[in-house]
């Protein structure tokens, strides 16, 4: 699917295999025009790493902490990222396709122009975040933290937002409305503004001490 809002990553038509050329992920590098398919990376512990315009397909992140990884160009097929610590990452026109991402760690982190499309981030710690045109569709975001975080044009489609927490974060303009938000945690300024359909709308009502009489 096209997203009007986002730009694809900017990926040449021809890639290095990352096994053939037995790269090491070494702090403070950047690597450029990879393809990292059919493995697993684990037990890294590398610090200000950079990936560009590189396709990461069917790739399983263990025991990894990759703090302050900077991603631009990127994409992720079929990936398990769960339980990763990608702190203070700067992840620019950068895709997530059909991934697991959950419980990863992604606060004080900044997206621009990043899709997350058929993505399992249940307990994803984006908190602190800045999220500038991103997209989550039909992604099971269930009990993720978006805590004090600023979206800018961030878009949610038919995703499960059950317990998320939102507090601080302000959500004017954003549409909830195809969306599962039952049990998400937020105060009233914080969903002043919010698009949300009928059934949506008593939900929130909790938020204002109101009790609803059929």
């Amino acid at each position: 699917m096209k997203y009007k809002a986002l730009t694809a990553p900017r990926l040449p038509q021809s890639l290095t295999n990352f096994e053939e050329v037995q790269y090491q992920l070494e702090a403070d590098t950047s690597y450029e025009g990879l393809e990292v398919k059919d493995i697993a990376l684990e037990d890294y512990r590398v610090d200000g790493l950079s990936f560009r315009q590189t396709i990461f397909k069917n790739v399983e992140f263990k025991g990894t902490i990759l703090k302050a990884i900077d991603l631009t160009d990127v994409r992720f097929e079929g990936c398990d990222l769960s339980n990763i610590d990608l702190s203070n990452a700067i992840i620019h026109r950068t895709e997530f396709i059909n991934c697991k991402l959950m419980g990863i760690r992604l606060s004080d982190a900044t997206f621009n122009n990043v899709l997350f499309e058929g993505c399992i981030i249940n307990y994803g710690n984006f908190r602190f975040s800045r999220l500038k045109q991103v997209v989550f569709n039909e992604c099971n975001l269930q009990s993720i933290d978006l805590q004090a975080s600023e979206l800018n044009k961030v878009s949610f489609s038919s995703s499960n937002l059950r317990q998320a927490e939102l507090s601080g974060t302000r959500l004017a303009g954003i549409d909830f409305s195809t969306c599962e938000i039952e049990g998400i945690g937020a105060r009233i300024e914080d969903v002043k503004g919010a698009i949300v359909n009928p059934i949506q709308a008593a939900e929130l009502s909790r938020l204002m001490g109101l009790v609803l009489k059929l």
